[in-house]
């Protein structure tokens, strides 16, 4: 049986790439492996090692990529990672309609420009290529969205598009870091069943980085799990579910635990914003709100109320508008100015600087987290939602440092709070821009996508503090998620958008 991939007792050559032992990795013929392990086990190094990026010492991987006639590992193997998915450097995925909309000019790419540039570098145009490409785009619903700008794309449509040109090269070996999150339950199933059919039909070995291991589709035939910087010996799907089933209750937050966490957020004092002159019974007001971009509507005649201490569920497939409406809560959206919007008891437009609404908004999302390149210790990322500011201008107080070192400790990250945010795994990251979004007590928190890329320890324990600062006074709550099970106890309400076509 051909052997695509081996790696035989690998050690990088710079020491911080190292795993804890040597690695040993191979990928054969007909296998399609799951890389799974707990946040910072060490999966995306193995990743890098797996596709030439930290280079070995001694011996070199192994690489047989027939029948592609081209042997280079770039031309073979393509991974597509978190950042990928919202954008590389130097181009526009990673922005968002929220805030670059007034951007657009003549050279704004389109979702179809990005496309067809993939297409042709491809370099032939025969009807096997046609033939994929059709697949790709009717499977992901491309087509409606080829004549959108990249910077009016949702989250989870730039996931898509970028899955789409990926694929469209058709690589020998495809990776990819964690590709169901941020895609409505639908595309997920499609993006599954579209992945086993490329297996089977165009050679193409699939090797996925996952953190949820409840997202591991039918056709992985092994498991590589990787703990504490060890990579484990492959095993079989059915040998690994068996063994996974015995250890389930590691992952679940004791009663003990449990109670910790909510006294501590209990002693949290309330934030200075949180008094009866300055709170207001009716913390967000649409009114018959409507927005479009050019002749495109994305959401229209919307009637929402949300009160002091209501926790919502915002809903909806990709593309639905969620991070529009979500754009104009936070005052991101100069479209807000036109709207009958109130915010904390405020209409939009009416003298109150978008500072005065920030300070009152704590706030996660994918987009975040891509934005921020700051290689700054974790506590001054934490420090910096005080601040609203994506990096910290202004040094924090003694007492606001206080506040930091709680949050870090209520979400079990108080060891991280000098390691450089960019040092740390993807999972670490996101959970420091949790404990910032919580930091200052906000009025109103906004989750979007807060689960991303967390394993299913650190899954519970978050849910298990957002339903701790639910029981604080007068706390408002919006949350989005695409696996409605991840919801905690306290999400009661619900609001669910609809795709405009």
């Amino acid at each position: 049986m051909q052997t695509i991939i081996n790696i035989s007792n690998g050690t990088t050559r710079m020491p911080e790439w190292n795993m804890a032992e040597p690695v040993n990795f191979s990928l054969l013929e007909n296998e399609h492996v799951a890389i799974v392990g707990n946040n910072a086990s060490g999966k995306t190094m193995l990743v890098s090692i797996i596709t030439g990026a930290h280079p070995l010492r001694l011996t070199q991987p192994e690489y047989d990529f027939a029948p592609n006639t081209s042997q280079y590992v770039s031309d073979n193997i393509r991974y597509i990672s978190f950042e990928d998915a919202y954008g590389s450097n130097g181009e526009h995925y990673y922005l968002q309609q929220r805030w670059n909309m007034h951007d657009i000019d003549k050279e704004t790419p389109t979702a179809r420009d990005i496309l067809d540039k993939a297409y042709a570098l491809i370099g032939e145009d025969s009807e096997e290529h046609k033939v994929l490409q059709k697949r790709l785009y009717d499977a992901f619903a491309i087509t409606p969205m080829l004549d959108k700008y990249i910077i009016s794309l949702s989250s989870g449509e730039l996931r898509k598009l970028h899955l789409v040109k990926n694929l469209l090269s058709k690589p020998r070996v495809l990776i990819l870091d964690n590709p169901f999150i941020g895609l409505d339950a639908g595309t997920r199933d499609m993006l599954k069943e579209l992945l086993a059919k490329l297996s089977e039909e165009f050679r193409i070995q699939i090797i996925l980085v996952l953190a949820k291991v409840d997202d591991i589709p039918d056709f992985i035939t092994h498991i590589v799990e990787v703990k504490d910087r060890r990579v484990l010996n492959k095993i079989p799907i059915k040998e690994y579910t068996e063994l996974t089933s015995r250890r389930s209750d590691n992952d679940n937050i004791t009663e003990k635990e449990r109670e910790t966490i909510e006294k501590e957020v209990a002693a949290i004092p309330f934030s200075q914003i949180q008094s009866a002159e300055n709170s207001s019974k009716e913390v967000i007001k649409f009114n018959n709100v409507s927005i479009r971009y050019g002749s495109r509507t994305i959401l229209q005649n919307l009637n929402w109320t949300v009160r002091s201490g209501e926790r919502w569920a915002l809903n909806g497939p990709n593309g639905a508008g969620k991070s529009t409406l979500l754009s104009l809560v936070c005052a991101d959206n100069p479209q807000s100015y036109a709207c009958d919007i109130q915010l904390f008891g405020k209409k939009r437009g009416t003298g109150e600087s978008i500072w005065e609404i920030k300070k009152r908004i704590g706030y996660v999302s994918p987009e975040m987290h891509r934005a921020y390149k700051h290689n700054i210790p974790a506590i001054r990322i934490v420090a910096s939602g005080m601040k609203d500011s994506v990096g910290l201008y202004a040094k924090p107080t003694d007492e606001e440092y206080k506040k930091c070192e709680i949050w870090l400790r209520i979400f079990g990250i108080d060891n991280l709070a000098n390691r450089n945010f960019l040092s740390l795994s993807s999972g670490e990251q996101r959970i420091v821009l949790l404990a910032r979004a919580f930091v200052k007590d906000p009025q109103l928190l906004i989750l979007d996508e807060p689960f991303h890329g967390l394993d299913n320890r650190n899954r519970n324990k978050v849910r298990c503090i957002i339903n701790a600062f639910a029981k604080r006074k007068d706390k408002a709550i919006i949350m989005v998620s695409h696996y409605k099970e991840e919801y905690p106890t306290c999400i009661n309400k619900e609001i669910e958008l609809k795709r405009n076509q």
